[in-house]
């Protein structure tokens, strides 16, 4: 019995804040200006199409999801391919490595290197330089080599014998078998992309290349002082992560859990 009492503490805890969200979204200025706290008494579906426009949410929904698209296509091709090995330990210190990858996972941004890196390149303030901004990330590598070590390693040997070359085994074979593992590297990769506000901060400045959080910084500067409009604005920018998450939650529980106890 206590243990449902702290999960329903816990829920009330999460779901408080979102339906506030929602509740301010959803009322009048004269009526948030009455009293902020109190229960909406009419649905004022006006402040999600005021925010669609005022925010120009098309052009900066359209760079982000470029941005998340690209970054995390590119991401989960090359870290299968970094992770395979590593877990069938075709590769000498595999476990070093891998070790590294965990290490990472605690080590803070290396903001003045990367920004000196994207300078020299001649990326700054350039998509393509955002885009590689979000090409590493060692917790998948991390997911992907232990669930990749649940995957019989008969499976290498029967298809080295039908004469099927690596990177063809890995594509048509292992990814394939990896989907939960995949989807759940997918969903946590998307969200890191879609959320982040530090890097479009820092890296990009012409407003053509502003993500959805950039824009709702610049939204809140001019509308700041309109709280259900802003309110509605931020329900619109949780929107498409909420359905990716939606579509891919049966797959996230096993992704994450495979690999918990073997290797």
């Amino acid at each position: 019995m206590g243990s449902y009492a702290i999960l329903i503490l816990l829920a009330v805890l999460y779901v408080g804040p979102l339906f506030m969200l929602v509740n301010t979204s959803l009322k009048t200025m004269p009526s948030f200006m009455k009293d902020a706290t109190s229960l909406t008494t009419s649905l004022n579906f006006e402040n999600f199409s005021e925010a669609w426009t005022k925010a120009n949410f098309p052009k900066y929904l359209l760079n982000s999801v470029l941005y998340t698209v690209a970054a995390t296509t590119i991401y989960i091709i090359t870290a299968v391919f970094v992770a395979f090995p590593i877990a069938r330990k075709y590769i000498k210190f595999s476990g070093a490595v891998l070790t590294l990858f965990v290490i990472a996972l605690f080590l803070p941004p290396a903001l003045i290197p990367q920004f000196q890196l994207i300078l020299n390149l001649g990326l700054y303030n350039n998509p393509i330089g955002y885009i590689m901004l979000f090409i590493v990330n060692p917790i998948g590598i991390v997911i992907l080599v232990n669930y990749i070590k649940t995957v019989p390693k008969e499976l290498d040997e029967a298809a080295a014998l039908d004469g099927c070359g690596y990177f063809r085994f890995v594509w048509s074979i292992v990814l394939p078998l990896i989907r939960p593992a995949i989807a759940t590297v997918v969903v946590m990769h998307s969200i890191g992309i879609w959320n982040e506000i530090i890097a479009p901060t820092i890296y990009l400045t012409n407003k053509d290349y502003y993500p959805i959080t950039r824009g709702l910084i610049v939204f809140q500067g001019v509308y700041g002082s309109n709280w259900p409009t802003l309110a509605a604005a931020v329900l619109l920018l949780t929107l498409p992560m909420l359905v990716l998450f939606l579509v891919l939650q049966r797959y996230i529980v096993s992704g994450l859990t495979a690999g918990a106890v073997k290797g």
